[in-house]
């Protein structure tokens, strides 16, 4: 059992968890007013992060995570129609040459932290890795690669993901919210339009898609397994999913808690002689991935911001929040991140040993 921190009434659990989810809350209403992208997720992860720094001990219990990578499933494939489908089946070549390139880019990074005695032995190949913080964690420790720096590099490029992503997000929107969409505030973000019925069968395909990830340990499988099998019976008509806009807000707070939370003090200490240059990787990796998004935005016909999207360099779960948020063509962004966090898997051991033998 962990030792509960010192300090009395107020460092009780029971007390910090209300404070967070206040102090998150009223910071995100105001986010949701400056008109910033996935306001919520963003005040939530910053909170997040200060509370660990200061030495909080909490921990966002995992069935919760579980539920918002389904919830942010659910939301994803509400946004795919049977259009949808012609239109990636024609840019397939295309986003499987920049998912390719931004994986041969996060192995260039990963080879230079090793070539440079930066970052020992595959933690920098792991580490580097451009998607899937959490698969990238656990398959790290099954090979022998420290799992702590690797989870500090991974969770510190989310971070920085979410804040430069939000940012360009916030200044590349071709249109803003009308006053009156402002004005209606959270409770018309909050609102539900549909029936019981569709509220019903959507929280059961949620259910089920969950439960079948988790027993199947699929990586990131609660999101995209409802993502896929949503996205299958949404845009057939099967099932016409609906959820009010209060479980996106959920599914945003319980995202953010754990991104932030998973910084801890002690980490981030043990590491702090080498800070600078896992900032300045991250940096690296997302600004080599923004120049591909660059070319993928001059050879389709996409959005700056849409291109963006679908090339920074993961979480899956957090660039989706922020599509689906910013008026961008998320089933593209969905398609180029889904990509990319397969091939990052299937790839991963196999770029880790090629770049130990090339150091």
């Amino acid at each position: 059992m962990q030792a509960p921190v010192p300090g009395g009434f107020f460092t009780k659990p029971m007390v910090l968890w209300p404070l967070l989810f206040c102090v998150s809350v009223l910071s995100g209403s105001l986010l949701f007013w400056l008109e910033v992208p996935a306001p919520f997720f963003v005040s939530a992860m910053l909170f997040g992060l200060v509370f660990s720094l200061a030495g909080v001990s909490l921990a966002l219990p995992h069935p919760l995570f579980i539920c918002a990578q389904a919830l942010i499933g659910c939301g994803v494939a509400k946004c795919i129609t049977p259009n949808v489908w012609q239109m990636l089946g024609s840019h397939w070549l295309l986003l499987g040459a920049i998912v390719c390139s931004s994986i041969l880019v996060g192995g260039l990074v990963g080879w230079s932290l090793m070539k440079l005695r930066i970052i020992p032995g595959t933690t920098a190949a792991w580490g580097s890795s451009p998607g899937g913080a959490s698969a990238m964690v656990a398959m790290a420790e099954a090979y022998g690669a420290d799992v702590r720096l690797v989870a500090l590099m991974q969770y510190l490029r989310v971070m920085l993901v979410v804040l430069t992503a939000s940012t360009v997000a916030h200044f590349l929107l071709a249109t803003k919210k009308p006053p009156d969409a402002v004005a209606g505030g959270i409770l018309q973000l909050a609102g539900f339009n549909g029936s019981l019925q569709q509220l019903a069968l959507t929280l059961l395909v949620t259910a089920v898609c969950s439960y079948l990830a988790y027993r199947l340990k699929i990586p990131a499988g609660s999101l995209l397994l409802t993502m896929i099998v949503g996205a299958l019976l949404n845009s057939s008509g099967i099932v016409d999913f609906r959820l009010p806009g209060l479980f996106q807000i959920g599914a945003s707070l319980f995202l953010g808690w754990y991104v932030g939370l998973g910084f801890k003090r002690e980490l981030l200490a043990s590491a702090l002689k080498m800070m600078h240059w896992l900032f300045f990787s991250a940096f690296l990796l997302i600004a080599l991935c923004a120049l591909l998004s660059w070319g993928l935005h001059l050879l389709t016909a996409c959005d700056p911001l849409t291109a963006y999207l679908a090339t920074t360099p993961g979480g899956l779960d957090s660039v989706l929040l922020l599509a689906m948020d910013s008026q961008s063509d998320v089933p593209f962004v969905v398609a180029a991140q889904s990509l990319r966090l397969f091939l990052v898997i299937l790839t991963g051991p196999m770029i880790a040993r090629c770049i130990c033998r090339l150091v």
